[in-house]
């Protein structure tokens, strides 16, 4: 009996179904590229209220309707969608082969778009907070609705007094307040603090609450109210399917890319969080749209003509 042949491998793969990931197979699908998209489901972008700085929703968007949306257009394509999580991304000789839990698949060029998770608080009815703006994480993307209001910031280190210093643009009101594990402040970090007038909250946080439409932290014996808290405690960057072969990351675990946002591994690209720190919906959706062009290319270049 023959064995039978394995499918021919597509032109590309993306790892990752947020909005990098979406906006790239459409791209790519328009290009005339057979693609396909393996999603784990576990993009930032659902977990986002609203969003009021995404271009073209003057009164914003929450995160699921606009992944929806990004979505609904994928669909419209033909674009193989996978459901899984890529646990393997190894060289073969026509490219790459992508294999997660009951798949694997071949493409000739990848992108990676996995985006990062958040490292959250410990606090009870966490998504409740979030939904309702008690708890947030970015202050470029929603600065602006904490304008004059009294604004927390929690952190483990160093990097809380740099996000406290940011937030000051907006509201003169603001406490920093360290978990039990953090780092302790440095003299010179505690005296920025104060020339910003920002206060340092005396003693560790020992618990984080919504009480009354605020958000409650207790903290040294202590309990301060805050209009809304915002989470300095890091972000886990998800590239080591790249790291694996060869591609390169900075000190905080971004991946490097070129100009057209190839990484040190030829024929893998990356976009979106990934790739960035500044973890924008929009920087996603350019970082996509300049990988899956050069993508194309580069397919193109290896073609007989």
């Amino acid at each position: 009996m023959a064995t039978p042949k394995s499918p021919p491998a597509l032109d590309a793969a993306i790892i990752g179904g947020g909005p990098a990931g979406l906006v790239a197979a459409v791209y790519l699908a328009r290009l005339r590229r057979s693609v396909a998209i393996v999603d784990a489901s576990q993009s930032r972008l659902a977990t986002i209220p609203r969003t009021r700085n995404y271009p073209g929703f003057p009164d914003g968007i929450s995160g699921p309707a606009l992944l929806s949306a990004l979505r609904e257009q994928a669909h419209r394509y033909p674009i193989e969608h996978r459901a899984g999580q890529v646990d393997a991304l190894e060289r073969t000789e026509e490219g790459f082969r992508l294999s997660w839990q009951g798949g694997d698949l071949t493409a000739r060029v990848v992108l990676l778009a996995s985006g990062t998770s958040d490292v959250v608080p410990a606090m009870p009815h966490l998504s409740q907070a979030l939904r309702s703006g008690l708890l947030r994480y970015c202050p470029v993307c929603d600065g602006y609705e904490v304008i004059d209001r009294k604004v927390g910031v929690i952190a483990n280190g160093p990097a809380g007094v740099q996000e406290a210093r940011y937030l000051r643009h907006f509201t003169p009101d603001l406490t920093l307040f360290m978990t039990p594990d953090a780092q302790s402040l440095a003299p010179a970090e505690r005296e920025r603090l104060a020339q910003a007038g920002i206060r340092l909250a005396e003693g560790a946080v020992e618990s984080i609450r919504e009480w009354d439409g605020r958000i409650s932290v207790r903290h040294g014996g202590f309990e301060t109210a805050c209009e809304s808290l915002y989470s300095a405690l890091g972000l886990e960057v998800h590239s080591t399917l790249a790291e694996r072969i060869g591609a390169r990351t900075d000190e905080s675990g971004y991946l490097l890319t070129d100009r057209h946002q190839e990484t040190d591994a030829p024929g893998l690209y990356a976009a979106g969080d990934v790739v960035l720190g500044l973890n924008q919906i929009a920087v996603a959706a350019g970082t996509a749209a300049i990988a899956s062009a050069a993508m194309h290319l580069a397919l193109t270049r290896r073609e007989p003509r």
